[in-house]
């Protein structure tokens, strides 16, 4: 039985997140769908990282089984086509065959994520849904300042959701990095995992770093505090997108 290798693309705004659930539409449920429309095989579309409502990706990794040997860009094309007639906001970039023990969410060794904020006084038109509007003025050097004292293997527990069930708070983060090009600010982070609604809630304490209501000494004092109640408010889900999976 193939295995396939997926990077998916796909608008979150419409969705409950990546993993399907009862209580409306996935991108998971999506391409399962599509795929036994295309192929009449009930098969199981797993995901190197489950996205929250609201949440975008431009490289999500996915992999699934068929019975058949499908050459790549044959299923990629095809998969495509019943996606688009669906009217999902789905798409398959790549697909290639991959080994039998490849695991999307097993396999990866680093998960690299785009956390987007405009800073500007006029509300959003074009990027509406796709960014967070901060109409304030932010300093995105002092919350790059303040970013890179969360760097490292740490207690997380101040930004992790009340919900996340994950069975440990510790995590390493590589990378948090906080850039300006004009009106848009970047926040890049990448680690081999993640907490539920880390990066959110990293965004949302970076935000009052830059607003001047918190020092990087605060963002340091709430890591160390491991107290949810001190984060920062969590940002909107609009801003997020899961960019790329190393492996």
């Amino acid at each position: 039985m193939p295995r396939f290798r997926l990077i998916v693309e796909y608008d979150g705004t419409d969705y409950v997140g990546w993993q399907r659930q009862d209580n409306g539409p996935s991108v998971q449920g999506a391409m399962e769908k599509a795929v036994l429309s295309l192929t009449g095989e009930t098969v199981r579309v797993r995901g190197a990282g489950r996205t929250d409502s609201g949440v975008h990706a431009r490289g999500q990794v996915a992999h699934l089984d068929l019975t058949r040997a499908w050459k790549p860009y044959t299923l990629q094309n095809a998969l495509n086509a019943h996606l688009s007639l669906a009217g999902e906001r789905v798409s398959i970039l790549e697909v290639e065959e991959a080994a039998a023990d490849f695991d999307a969410r097993f396999s990866a060794i680093r998960r690299h994520y785009l956390y987007r904020i405009i800073s500007r006084r006029s509300p959003l038109a074009l990027e509406a849904r796709r960014a967070w509007w901060v109409p304030k003025a932010l300093d995105h050097d002092a919350m790059h300042e303040a970013a890179q004292r969360l760097l490292g293997h740490h207690d997380f527990t101040t930004f992790r959701s009340a919900n996340c069930q994950a069975t440990s708070p510790m995590r390493t983060l590589d990378r948090l990095d906080v850039t300006r090009t004009g009106d848009l600010i970047e926040i890049r982070a990448s680690a081999q995992s993640f907490l539920h609604n880390q990066i959110r809630s990293f965004a949302g304490s970076l935000k009052l770093v830059g607003e001047s209501k918190w020092t990087p000494d605060n963002l340091q004092a709430a890591l160390e505090a491991r107290d949810r109640k001190v984060c920062g408010p969590v940002a909107p889900p609009d801003g997020l997108y899961f960019m790329r999976v190393d492996y």
